[in-house]
């Protein structure tokens, strides 16, 4: 089993910066790839990037693309997702996941159905 858990989110201007964490534990960190997700307000949960273990790969939405940075730090057991240039369609609940599937952890995963273990999310607001 894997526990993640999300800080860092809150209110912030346009134009602003944020740098989520995400903390893991339960499971070796070195075996695990970590995906960030977000859901708006009234609307579905999206992808937003992964960084997977092969090589430490990232990919993210083309929204966030330029913007955002998902790092990881092995002595720390954490995720970071670095948030750039917000804007107030960044706004929403961010949630990081986790999986060590072979295909996740060698190719990365962009389905919030290919990831087992969840956050419980933190908040982003981004005013204009």
């Amino acid at each position: 089993q894997v526990q993640l858990v999300e800080s860092g989110g809150g209110l912030v201007q346009a134009g602003g910066s944020l740098r989520l964490s995400c903390a893991a534990s339960g499971r070796s960190f070195g075996s695990l790839a970590f995906g960030w997700f977000r859901q708006a307000a009234g609307k579905e949960r999206e992808f937003v990037g992964f960084i997977r273990l092969s090589g430490g790969g990232t990919d993210y939405t083309d929204s966030v693309k330029g913007r955002f940075t998902i790092s990881r730090d092995s002595a720390k057991n954490t995720v970071y997702l670095q948030m750039n240039s917000l804007k107030p369609e960044d706004t929403a609940v961010y949630y990081c996941a986790a999986d060590d599937s072979a295909y996740c952890t060698g190719y990365g995963c962009y389905g919030d159905n290919e990831y087992d273990y969840w956050g419980q999310g933190t908040q982003v607001t981004v005013s204009s």
